[in-house]
C-alpha cells in the first residue's frame, strides 16, 4: 500500500498523543479551567464530570478504533511494498533476551522505557498538586500523615493508568493492534506486564490505606463505608480481595502447574470491575471505558460465534498422540498461515476453551480448516481418548481463527525454521502455505528456500512430518519446493524395530444437520462491520447516557436533591452492555442471514469412505510409499539419533543476505536462538520468535 506507513504512523502518533494528554493533563485541570458561562450552563456536575472526561479521554481512542477498521479493510487487499518489510524485520530483531521479560526488541524496550518515564512523571506530578492543598485536610492531621496518605491514593491513580491500557492486548478482533503490527497473539506480554504492575500499585495503594485508618487517624470504619455522595470503600476492598485472588493464581508458577484454577480464578473478572468501578468514580470509568467498551464488543461477539456447532468432518490420529481435527469452512472464508483457533468440546468441558494452531491453508483447501492438538495435558488427553472411541459425530464449538502479526516471513530468500516438540505445528502451515505458492500456474511464483529443523524426544513423534501434506495430498507437485528436513530423535540412539501399532487412524464423522462450517463472524468485509459496530454502540452510548443525565439526573440535583452515585455508575454500566448488545446483535444477525444460504451449501458435501496407512517416515526403505509426494518429502528428510541440534552452526552456515529465522518450542529453544540473531554476528539473520502463550 503506498501510503501504509503513513497512514500507521499516524495512528500510532494518535494513540500515543491520547497517552500524553491523559499523563500530562494536571489533576482536575478541568474543575478549574472551563469558562462561568460552560459552567453556568452545565449545572450538573456530574455531566460536567463525564462529559469533559469522555471527550478527553474516551472519544479519541474510539475514534481511531473506528478509523482504524476502515484502513484495515482498505489495507487487505494491498500488499505491503518491500521497503515496508524490511522496516518491520528491522524492528523485530531482539534487543534483549533475558528473564523474566523474555525475548523483547528494541521498539518494545523503548515503548517500554517510554511508559514508565511518563508513569513516575504522573505521579510526581499527582504529589506536586496534592502537597500543594494539605492545607485543606482535617485539622489535627500532621503533615507527614498527610503525605502518607496523599502517596497512598495517588498510587491507586496511576494503577488506573494501567488499566486503561490492560484490555487492548486480550481484545482478540480489536482494529488497534493491527494498526501497529500486533495481535493479541503477539502482545498477550503486554497484558501480563501492565496485570504485574497494576497489581503491584493497587497493593501499595490498600495497604497505605489500611496502614493510614488503622496505624495512624484510628478510622478503619471507613473501609466499610458506601457513600452516597462520592466513591465506595467497601466496593474497594471486595475488589482488592478479588485482586489478589486473580492476581496470585496468575504467576508463571501457579498458572503451569494448576491450570484450571487459573482459568477459573481469571474469570473473576467480571465481578472484580463490577466492584472496581464503584470505587474508582465516573472520572477514572471514562479513562478505562475505551479498553473496557472494546472488549465487551469483541467479548460478545466471541460469545454470539461460540454458540455455533462446528461441522467435524474427519480425525487423523498418529501413534504418537497427535491430533489433526478438520471442520468443515466456509469457501469464502481465509485466514493468514500460523493462525489460531479456539476449540471448545462440552462433552469434556462446557466452559474450557483452547488455542490450537491452524495448520491448514485457506488456498489449498477451500472448504477444510485443520488444527495440530497434541495430547500431553488432561483436557487434550481426554479428547484424545474421546476420538478413539467408536464416535460417528463429536459436538464441538469454535471460535476465530485469529491471524497472526504479519506473514512477512514468507518474503525472505530462505527460510530457517527451528522447532521443538509440538512447536512444529505453526510451520505445516507456512510449509503448505509455500507448497501452494509452488504449484499455482504463475510460472514466475518466487518461493524461499526452506529448512526445517524439528526436534523430538522419541522415534514415534517423528509420525508428525505426516502432518506436512493435508489427507487430500497425494496429487500435489513438489517438484518446485527446495525443502530440507533435518529432524533431532533426542532420547532414542537408533531407530527402533518396526511396530505394528505405528498406524495413522483417519476417522470420519458423520454430518449433522444442526452444525456449520467455520464462518467470518461477521462476513466478508469483517473490518467494515466491525467498524460500524464500534462507532454506532458507542454514540448510542452518549445519546442514551445524555437522554438519561437530562432527563432523569439533572432534574434530581436542580431541586437539590442527592442522587445517589453508584446509581450514576450503574447507569454508565447498564448503558454501555445494553448498547453493545443493540447494534452488535443486530449487524450479527444481518450477516447470519446473508451467509446461511452458503452455510448450507457446504453441509450437504459428502466425505469419502475411512482409510488408515502406515507413517511414512516410520516405513522401511524397501517398502513403497503410496503417492510421490510424501516420497519427495521423505527423501528430502535426514534423521540424527541421540543428538540435539547444533544451533550456532546451523545458523551460520546459512547462505544468502537475507535468512528469514523462525523459531517455535520450548522457552530454552527461543531463547537460544535469539540470542544467536541478536549477536550481530550474522546479518543477514532475521529473527521471529512464534510463542502461542495465552
Amino acid at each position: 500500500m503506498r501510503y501504509g506507513a503513513a497512514w500507521q504512523s499516524f495512528f500510532v502518533l494518535v494513540f500515543v498523543g491520547y497517552m500524553l494528554v491523559w499523563i500530562l493533563l494536571p489533576t482536575n485541570t478541568y474543575k478549574y479551567s472551563w469558562t462561568p458561562k460552560l459552567k453556568e450552563k452545565l449545572n450538573s456536575t456530574y455531566f460536567r464530570e463525564q462529559g469533559v472526561n469522555l471527550l478527553l479521554f474516551s472519544y479519541p481512542p474510539m475514534l481511531v478504533a473506528a478509523m482504524g477498521c476502515v484502513y484495515l479493510h482498505l489495507k487487505k487487499t494491498k500488499s505491503d511494498s518491500k521497503s515496508r518489510k524490511r522496516l518491520y524485520l528491522s524492528l523485530k530483531r531482539p534487543a534483549m533476551v533475558a528473564a523474566p521479560l523474555g525475548i523483547v526488541n528494541a521498539v518494545e524496550l523503548t515503548f517500554a522505557a517510554m511508559f514508565i518515564v511518563l508513569m513516575i512523571w504522573s505521579l510526581a506530578n499527582y504529589l506536586h498538586v496534592s502537597f500543594g492543598h494539605l492545607h485543606m485536610h482535617t485539622p489535627g492531621v500532621k503533615v507527614w500523615e498527610a503525605k502518607f496518605r496523599s502517596v497512598s491514593l495517588r498510587l491507586g491513580y496511576i494503577g488506573n493508568t494501567c488499566y486503561a491500557f490492560l484490555f487492548f492486548p486480550v481484545t482478540r478482533g480489536s482494529s488497534l493492534l493491527p494498526l501497529v503490527g500486533l495481535t493479541s497473539d503477539s502482545s498477550i506480554k503486554y497484558h501480563i506486564w501492565l496485570g504485574h504492575l497494576s497489581s503491584v500499585l493497587f497493593t501499595l495503594h490498600s495497604v497505605g490505606f489500611v496502614i493510614y485508618w488503622w496505624a495512624m487517624s484510628d478510622q478503619m470504619y471507613l473501609m466499610l463505608e458506601w457513600s452516597s455522595t462520592y466513591l465506595s470503600n467497601v466496593a474497594g476492598v471486595i475488589a482488592f480481595v478479588l485482586l489478589l485472588v486473580i492476581w496470585v493464581t496468575s504467576l508463571q508458577r501457579v498458572r503451569r502447574k494448576m491450570f484450571e484454577l487459573f482459568f477459573y480464578a481469571h474469570h473473576l473478572y467480571t465481578i472484580y470491575l463490577f466492584f472496581y468501578m464503584f470505587h474508582v468514580g465516573v472520572a477514572y470509568l471514562c479513562m478505562i471505558l475505551p479498553g473496557i467498551f472494546l472488549f465487551l464488543i469483541d467479548r460478545y461477539l466471541r460469545f454470539l460465534q461460540s454458540r455455533e456447532r462446528t461441522r467435524l468432518d474427519s480425525a487423523r490420529m498418529l501413534p504418537n498422540g497427535t491430533m489433526e481435527l478438520t471442520f468443515a469452512k466456509n469457501p469464502r472464508l481465509s485466514y493468514n498461515t500460523a493462525s489460531t483457533l479456539f476449540v471448545r468440546v462440552p462433552s469434556i468441558c462446557k466452559l474450557q476453551w483452547h488455542p490450537f494452531t491452524v495448520i491448514s491453508n485457506s488456498n489449498m483447501e477451500k472448504d477444510k480448516l485443520s488444527v495440530a492438538i497434541k495430547s500431553h495435558g488432561g483436557w487434550t488427553q481426554k479428547l484424545y481418548k474421546h476420538l478413539s472411541m467408536s464416535l460417528d459425530h463429536l459436538q464441538v464449538s469454535t471460535e476465530g481463527p485469529y491471524e497472526p502479526a504479519s506473514s512477512h516471513y514468507l518474503s525472505h530468500e530462505s527460510l530457517v525454521m527451528i522447532s521443538g516438540g509440538s512447536g512444529i505445528a505453526p510451520f505445516i502451515s507456512i510449509i503448505r502455505e509455500i507448497i501452494h505458492k509452488s504449484t499455482t500456474a504463475e510460472s514466475d511464483t518466487k518461493v524461499p528456500k526452506l529448512l526445517l529443523v524439528a526436534a523430538f524426544k522419541n522415534t514415534s513423534d517423528l509420525t508428525t512430518l505426516d502432518l506436512l501434506l493435508p489427507l487430500s495430498g497425494a496429487s500435489l507437485d513438489l517438484s518446485k519446493l527446495q525443502l530440507q528436513i533435518e529432524a533431532y530423535v533426542t532420547q532414542e540412539t537408533e531407530k527402533p524395530i518396526e511396530d505394528a501399532k505405528n498406524q495413522i487412524e483417519i476417522k470420519l464423522f458423520r454430518p449433522n444437520s444442526s452444525d456449520s462450517p467455520i464462518s467470518a463472524v461477521l462476513g466478508k468485509n469483517s473490518w467494515l462491520w466491525l467498524g460500524a459496530i464500534i462507532s454506532s454502540s458507542f454514540l448510542m452510548f452518549l445519546l442514551l447516557l445524555g437522554l438519561v443525565t437530562r432527563y432523569h439526573i439533572y432534574p434530581v440535583e436542580k431541586r437539590g436533591g442527592n442522587y445517589h452515585y453508584s446509581y450514576k455508575i450503574m447507569w454508565d454500566m447498564f448503558l454501555v452492555c445494553a448498547s453493545i448488545f443493540v447494534a452488535t446483535s443486530a449487524i450479527f444477525l444481518l450477516q447470519k442471514r446473508k451467509g446461511s444460504s452458503e452455510g448450507n451449501q457446504v453441509q450437504n458435501v459428502e466425505l469419502q469412505s475411512p482409510t488408515m496407512s502406515p507413517s511414512s517416515w516410520l516405513t522401511p526403505p524397501d517398502r513403497e510409499l503410496e503417492s510421490l509426494p510424501h516420497q519427495s518429502l521423505v527423501q528430502s528428510t535426514k534423521v540424527h539419533y541421540g543428538a540435539r541440534p547444533d544451533l550456532k552452526r546451523i545458523l551460520f552456515d546459512c547462505k544468502g543476505s537475507d535468512v528469514g529465522v523462525l523459531v517455535s518450542g520450548p522457552k530454552t529453544m527461543r531463547h537460544a536462538v535469539a540470542k544467536i540473531c541478536a549477536s550481530g554476528l550474522a546479518k543477514n539473520l532475521h529473527f521471529e520468535a512464534m510463542s502461542f502463550d495465552w
